[in-house]
């Protein structure tokens, strides 16, 4: 009862800031359709000076923004009935951003103070239009490496000044990246937030044979009980679409007709049909696994995802979006690491985008914004003392020189040639981490769907081409070219720099305009996640296989 009636003092605009707080704490289900909007007050408060008598206690004040914004204010209330409203308006809608699992709301005792509550209202303010310009969580918290450039917004002056101009909603919507990717994520989130809510549960979970191997697959022609629950998922996710309402008993036998099944008996059961297999190249298309329309493990573990783990996945993209800088380099490099995948910008525009392999758990790839300054031809690969002391602890001469290595005071250096671990070219890059681009002497790793098998360097497929492009932009094309024909170690500087972002996105908008979903390969979504006020998912990480010893 006693915070129930601050909340009430909190709100006295015209929507009660109690059931918008509230409906969002940790753990409870998200609003999944647009809060209705708040009736904007009749006629805004009428002066500053009708609150302005309030005085705040300067020594009540400990933190440094909400301190900024009093003192901007001579240390008087600020806020207004019709600035509350808006401030209301805006956190019923924050929806739109992922953000409706938070509460933003302070813990006060019912008989706090009218100076409390403005100080109160400040606080939440400010967290809400902190976690729109920079994030709710700050990403340097939970990585040990995180060098990408994030927004710096004076929130206090743009507080005080939205209150003057009675602006507070605009302002705050204003916070929150602009671009048409981000609408997108956001709108896939409210869709993704209402199946789920609507379906919690989803279809049942897809259990694994008891085979391996090929045994194990379900391709066209298969005969698998799972067969019509694979296809309730794939109706439930919008892969297979229904020609229209079908009366019968459950989902998984409606959709079970529209995809031509028969259905089972006791000595047979449902057929996995072209159609079926069809749709799921879709799903696997979007979750980066090879579109073949066979299930194996991979795919049944994507499928196995319902709405809440792709609604909670989009709130992370969101959160994600939100820390990253409002204008990008126009002309950049970004790797994104969940997807292995790397797009090519100059000046504003995509020309190029290829395949990448990036570091297996545990060896992760970081997130790090650093620049390419030269390329290497014919570079020799000096093996770090973590391979040397692990992996190669125990090689003899026949394998160096099998490997075209030698030994350099105490250090293994592979030679020049097709062989070496990092092909022949290398894309230097200004950093602490030693991480940077480079070829490969094993281009086959490419055809695979999960690319995570590197130590944490950033394997870039056709990189002799992708060099050559860069050459080609950059005006250095021949000496590119002499330095590659020498067959020796030569360097190649760029006359500019080329910032490349390693960025982490395992939901983002594809080239056709779609989201696109991966697998969260390192596992970095829980964290986020759950500062966001979501459970953790079970959702699988990456699994690497067969790893070389390439950096």
């Amino acid at each position: 009862m006693t915070v129930t009636t601050l909340r009430a003092r909190l709100a006295s605009g015209a929507m009660p800031l109690a059931l918008l707080l509230t409906n969002g704490a940790a753990g409870a289900q998200p609003a999944q359709t647009a809060p209705r909007r708040a009736a904007p007050p009749a006629k805004p408060s009428a002066a500053p000076a009708a609150i302005g008598g309030v005085v705040i206690s300067r020594q009540a004040v400990t933190d440094e923004t909400v301190r900024a914004v009093y003192t901007k204010a001579k240390w008087r209330a600020v806020w207004s009935d019709a600035d509350v409203a808006a401030l209301n308006t805006a956190l019923g809608d924050r929806s739109r951003h992922g953000l409706d699992h938070v509460a933003f709301l302070p813990d006060l005792p019912a008989d706090a103070a009218p100076a409390d509550i403005d100080v109160a209202r400040t606080r939440v303010a400010l967290a809400y239009a902190g976690a729109l310009a920079r994030g709710r969580v700050d990403p340097a918290t939970l990585h040990q490496v995180y060098t990408l450039p994030r927004p710096s917004v004076d929130l206090a002056t743009g507080l005080v000044a939205a209150i003057a101009r009675h602006k507070v909603e605009d302002w705050l919507e204003s916070l929150a990246p602009q671009d048409a990717d981000y609408r997108l994520l956001s709108d896939a989130y409210r869709v993704f937030s209402e199946k789920a809510l609507n379906a919690p549960s989803g279809p049942a979970p897809l259990e694994a044979p008891a085979q391996t191997g090929a045994a194990a697959l379900i391709r066209v022609g298969t005969r698998d009980p799972r067969v019509a629950t694979i296809v309730e998922q794939l109706v439930e996710s919008g892969y297979l679409l229904t020609p229209g309402p079908v009366a019968a008993p459950t989902l998984a036998q409606s959709a079970s007709t529209i995809a031509g099944l028969q259905p089972a008996t006791p000595s047979s059961a449902p057929v996995y049909t072209q159609a079926i297999a069809d749709a799921m190249k879709g799903l696997q298309t979007d979750y980066g696994i090879a579109a073949d329309g066979i299930v194996g493990p991979e795919t049944l573990k994507v499928l196995n995802l319902g709405p809440g783990d792709r609604a909670r996945a989009l709130a992370v993209a969101l959160e994600r979006r939100r820390w990253l800088e409002r204008t990008p380099p126009a002309t950049r490099i970004d790797v994104n690491t969940a997807a292995s995948q790397l797009r090519y910008y100059r000046d504003g525009v995509l020309v190029d985008q290829r395949k990448v392999i990036v570091g297996e758990p545990g060896r992760e790839t970081p997130a790090l914004s650093s620049p390419i300054y030269r390329l290497v031809a014919n570079p020799t690969w000096t093996v770090p003392k973590s391979i040397q002391n692990g992996e190669m602890a125990n090689v003899d001469d026949a394998y160096l020189q099998e490997h075209n290595m030698v030994l350099r005071d105490g250090w293994i250096v592979q030679q020049p040639g097709p062989s070496n671990a990092l092909g022949l070219v290398k894309f230097d890059m200004a950093n602490d981490q030693a991480i940077y681009l480079h070829d490969t002497s094993a281009p086959g790793l490419f055809d695979r769907s999960q690319r995570h098998l590197s130590h944490g360097c950033v394997r870039v497929e056709d990189a002799i081409g992708f060099a050559q492009m860069l050459a080609d932009d950059q005006g250095v094309t021949e000496a590119w070219q002499t330095a590659q024909a020498s067959g020796e170690m030569q360097f190649v500087p760029l006359p500019r720099r080329i910032p490349v972002r390693l960025l982490y996105e395992n939901v983002y908008v594809g080239d056709a305009g779609k989201v696109a979903f991966r697998t969260d390969p390192y596992g970095w979504n829980d964290p986020v996640a759950e500062q966001l006020g979501f459970e953790r998912s079970a959702a699988r990480r990456a699994e690497a296989r067969d790893i070389d010893i390439g950096p």
